[in-house]
């Protein structure tokens, strides 16, 4: 069989014959002949045969095409340029009906008929953005010595607040969806792997349906260790990031400027730090009729951070730190002993919190104090606690979302529209 040609190359073919495969983007008749739009990963190409020759295959009829790539006459409603002037077009996937949705359908009937909404080439190039940033994630990790993780996704036991879990029979007892892999990570420090990192799956029963949320999402993990402060960890992150936002700019820039409006800034660093207390008094400061809960900032309120590091920064991300420990998992190290406050940090990409991490208590005895004090059972966790009795490292991390990622580059409101199939209180299928 001939060798297919991609839509992308035709015009490099000229006086060529080639096979092209896709689908069909729209049919028209123009004075006596057939022309057809093909689509396929790469783009479009334009087709041309006699009516009379071709029949008119249905819109997203998937087809393959054997022709002659000839000038664009000069009478073509496409203008000038190239196209296949067709021998042969077969209908591999014919059309049975009418489409169910188009591109105005709402969100939500969309996601009924996901596999056609995403052939639409502003949703495949979320999925090229999004491979384009793992590639460049894993690049910069495997210049820096780290170790990918594949770690399990049932739990013998809760290993969050207890909120927020999914339950599973398992044979004579009940396991836990894994709603992160943090402990996991701290146990490959345990072990001597020093650095490592995992992209996988995470589940959270978050009854609550919003943009921004979803109850599977993939997260980015990282753990490092030998390092003393939080601040290690967020200089390791924005020097990831940096290079990870390069990458996409580098190779889909143009096209997210064109398919969403959007201009990728590779950020400058070191990002802005701002602690908690102050980056609350900055949002009252800038938007008063915001009132943020105590210890904490809401969406509305990292929103109104974001834009106030952009206006008076220019910059599009800023760390947030010095949370009180009390709101902070009982794992965080503090500043110093009694300190009321978490060696921790959340990262905002555009005013959305993209990021959670910190420096971990590595201390056998200080860990258990803190378990206790948070009011953690240490029955349940005593595997956990065990790695930390015989010779740990101080360690660090962070993990990211990656749907949440892709929403900030790409200026998308909804995690819907970044997620290959999304699940939600309301949504299991397809």
């Amino acid at each position: 069989m001939m060798e297919r040609t991609m839509a992308a190359d035709v015009a490099k073919r000229m006086d060529a014959r080639v096979r092209l495969c896709g689908w069909v983007d729209r049919v028209t008749d123009h004075q006596g002949r057939r022309l057809v739009v093909l689509r396929d990963r790469t783009g479009t190409a334009r087709l041309v045969a006699p009516a009379d020759v071709v029949s008119a295959p249905r819109r997203e009829a998937a087809i393959e095409v054997t022709g002659t790539v000839v000038p664009a006459d000069a009478g073509d409603p496409g203008g000038p340029g190239v196209m296949v002037l067709v021998d042969g077009l077969v209908e591999s996937g014919p059309v049975a009906a009418d489409l169910p949705i188009g591109v105005g359908s709402p969100l939500e009937h969309r996601l009924d008929w996901r596999f056609l909404d995403l052939r639409r080439p502003r949703n495949l190039l979320v999925f090229e953005v999004q491979t384009t940033a793992e590639r460049a994630m894993r690049h910069y990790w495997a210049e820096h010595g780290f170790i990918e993780l594949h770690s399990p996704k049932l739990r013998p036991n809760p290993n969050r607040t207890g909120r927020e879990l999914f339950t599973v029979p398992y044979f004579d007892r009940q396991a836990y969806l894994v709603q992160s892999p943090q402990f996991y990570k701290q146990m490959a420090m345990a072990a001597g792997f020093e650095r490592v990192f995992e992209i996988g799956p995470v589940f959270r029963a978050n009854p609550t349906a919003t943009s921004r949320h979803d109850t599977e999402f993939t997260s980015v993990d990282v753990e490092l260790s030998w390092v003393h402060s939080h601040e290690e960890v967020m200089d390791f992150e924005e020097r990831w990031l940096r290079h990870v936002v390069s990458a996409v700019q580098a190779d889909h820039g143009d096209e997210i400027a064109r398919l969403f409006g959007v201009e990728v800034h590779v950020p400058e660093i070191p990002f802005p730090r701002v602690p908690l207390e102050e980056g609350r008094r900055l949002v009252e400061a800038s938007a008063p009729h915001l009132i943020q809960p105590p210890g904490d900032l809401d969406a509305a309120g990292e929103r109104a951070l974001g834009r106030h590091v952009a206006r008076e920064q220019g910059h599009d991300f800023v760390f947030v730190t010095d949370y009180p420990e009390a709101t902070r998992p009982f794992y965080h190290m503090r500043t110093q002993p009694g300190s009321p406050l978490a060696m921790g940090f959340d990262l905002l990409w555009k005013g959305m919190e993209v990021t959670t991490g910190s420096q971990r208590e590595h201390r056998y005895d200080v860990l258990v104090a803190q378990a206790e004090e948070h009011g953690v059972p240490l029955d349940p966790i005593r595997y956990y606690l065990d790695c930390f009795r015989f010779g740990c490292p101080p360690h660090g991390g962070f993990g990211l979302g990656l749907t949440r990622m892709l929403m900030s580059l790409l200026g998308e409101d909804d995690v819907r529209e970044v997620t290959f199939l999304h699940r939600g209180p309301d949504r299991l299928s397809p």
